[in-house]
């Protein structure tokens, strides 16, 4: 993959995967932001708060293994895991 940060201006997605995953890293990375993650979290629902939710842990269990969740997402390195994991 193409490393190369996109700007929120050149996000699209449509054209090919390339673009796609790096428009979505750039979406999450936007998305992640204190303040907009904040304004959005007291405009939502229950339902859609578990519909995001289990959306989103349903990706995770897919496609990152238990030690890259604990390491990039949680931010815990204190916990280990055996790397033969799938």
């Amino acid at each position: 993959m193409d490393n190369s940060a996109l700007s929120p201006s050149q996000i699209c997605f449509g054209l090919d995967l390339e673009l796609d995953r790096r428009s979505f890293s750039c979406f999450l990375q936007l998305a992640g932001n204190r303040e907009f993650a904040d304004i959005l979290a007291a405009r939502v629902d229950s339902d859609e708060i578990e519909q995001f939710v289990d959306m989103f842990t349903g990706l995770l269990r897919k496609h990152i293994s238990e030690s890259e969740y604990h390491h990039h997402f949680l931010h815990d390195d204190s916990h280990h895991h055996d790397e033969s994991e799938g």
